[in-house]
Order: structure tokens, then C-alpha cells, then sequence
């Protein structure tokens, strides 16, 4: 009888184990999940290989990579997960970021105060300028103010602040906004558009991209809030503070060297 007692007791505890052990999954167990449009040189874009320490695109056979997947990579590390991403047109981020879709969005996103009523901010991990992309052979290509661009054809990002700033080139014609940077490029190198607005990383990429593009620096005026980019993270979540503190360990020189890399390795037919 004892020796049934004392297998009953093993087996039971070798069921406990068995049993806390498949509950054990925890996050650090599962990919990281990151939204992005990977359509946003240099920022994320799409490429056919994992060269470059790009990541693997969910359900796909592609990788994304780009400057936001290099930080996505570092607060992975930082996180002991791996790195997936998640393809997502821009309109469709933050829903799925609330349907838990997505963990993060890394996606050149700014944290503005409108965003911020359902999407908690990190703090910020880039902090950029903007300009107007257009033909080397325009006639605005010689522009300084805000008061050049009578008649001028110009676009932005559907969605985006960038399209909002348009209304501050007094007289020009705001076309309808584009779903993406690429389509956009496209417009500008056809002659649809006279310009489109950018920020300057991804005007390096498009010039880089095509010798008869270049870019202007103009004085938009811009709240300090829309000149940073933060990762978007579920309201309530502690991803924000582990994120945070994964930041915090990448330094500027390293964030530099990461955007100087992505710019150069970005495809070129982006």
C-alpha cells in the first residue's frame, strides 16, 4: 500500500509540474510584435532577404529593416524577444495596437496629444525636421519661405500631420493626400505633384534613391510634441516603462550611426 501511495504521489507531482510548466509561456516566450507600414524609407521598408539584420514580416516571406526595425531589434534584445513584423497600412496602426494585434508601433509615429488619448508614447527616439521633396528642374526648387508656392501642386501623408503643415504654403494647391511615400515619389518623378513633404531622413532616401529629386528646408512651424517620434504603446500597458528603459541604453552616437546605415542600405526602388 505504501509503495501505491508513493507512486500515486510521484505522478501527481510530475502532472503539477507538467502542468505549471505549459503555463509558463510567458511574454519573454513570444515574438515581439511590431507595426509598421515597411514602406517608409529610410525609416522601414520591405526587402526580399534578412541581409542587414532585417526581421522576418509576419505571414510572409519577406523582412522589413530600416531605422525603426534596428530600434525594434535593440529593444527586443533589451526585452530577451524576438523581433516580427507586423505589416500594416497607417490608418490601420493604432486599431491594431487596441485589438492587440501589434505590441509596438514603430513607424516614424509622432506622440501627439490627439494620438495620446488612446495610445500611451514612449519617450521620443528620433527627432526630425521637415522639408518639401520636389524636382531638381522645379521652379520653386529655389524657394526659402512660406510665401513661394503660388499655384505649386503640392501632397502629404494621408493621415499624418506632414499633410496638415501644407496649409502654411500660402497660395499653393493641396492635392488630395497619398496613402504612402512611395506612391508620392512616383507622383513627384511623373510631374502630378510639384512636391511632397517629408521629413529630412526620408528626403535623404529619396534623393539618394533618384539624382533629380532634392529636398528644402522651410520654416514650418511645428509644436515641439509633433517634432519627435515615440513608439506607441496599449494604453495601460508596462511595455512602456521596459521600452523606456531599453532606450535609455541606446546611445545618440548609436542612433546616428543607425540612421547613416539605414539610409544606405535602403532598397532602391523605394
Amino acid at each position: 500500500m505504501k509503495k501505491i501511495q508513493a507512486l500515486i504521489l510521484t505522478f501527481l507531482a510530475f502532472v503539477l509540474v507538467a502542468c505549471g510548466n505549459s503555463g509558463a509561456n510567458t511574454s519573454a516566450d513570444k515574438p515581439l510584435l511590431i507595426g509598421m507600414e515597411a514602406g517608409y524609407p529610410p525609416y522601414n521598408w520591405t526587402q526580399k532577404d534578412d541581409s542587414n539584420d532585417a526581421v522576418p514580416i509576419q505571414g510572409t516571406n519577406s523582412f522589413a529593416n530600416g531605422y525603426d526595425v534596428q530600434i525594434a531589434r535593440k529593444i527586443g534584445e533589451a526585452l530577451g524577444r524576438k523581433v516580427e513584423v507586423v505589416k500594416t497600412e497607417w490608418d490601420g496602426l493604432v486599431p491594431a495596437l487596441q485589438a492587440g494585434k501589434v505590441d509596438l508601433i514603430i513607424a516614424g509615429m509622432s506622440p501627439t496629444a490627439e494620438r495620446a488619448k488612446v495610445v500611451d508614447f514612449t519617450d521620443a527616439y528620433y527627432a526630425s525636421q521637415f522639408v518639401l521633396v520636389m524636382r531638381k528642374d522645379s521652379s520653386f526648387a529655389s524657394a526659402t519661405k512660406l510665401t513661394d508656392f503660388a499655384n505649386a501642386k503640392v501632397t502629404g501623408q494621408l493621415g499624418t500631420l506632414h499633410y496638415d503643415l501644407l496649409n502654411q504654403l500660402v497660395g499653393a494647391t493641396v492635392e488630395q493626400a497619398q496613402k504612402s511615400f512611395p506612391v508620392m515619389r512616383v507622383a513627384l518623378e511623373s510631374g502630378k505633384i510639384d512636391a511632397y513633404i517629408s521629413e529630412v531622413p526620408e528626403a535623404q532616401s529619396a534623393t539618394a534613391a533618384n539624382d533629380q529629386f532634392i529636398y528644402i528646408e522651410l520654416p514650418f512651424e511645428v509644436a515641439d510634441e509633433d517634432k519627435l517620434l515615440a513608439i506607441g504603446v496599449k494604453k495601460g500597458s508596462d511595455l512602456t516603462a521596459q521600452v523606456n528603459e531599453a532606450l535609455k541604453a541606446i546611445s545618440q552616437a548609436e542612433r546616428d550611426k543607425m540612421m547613416e546605415e539605414a539610409i544606405k542600405n535602403q532598397p532602391a526602388s523605394e
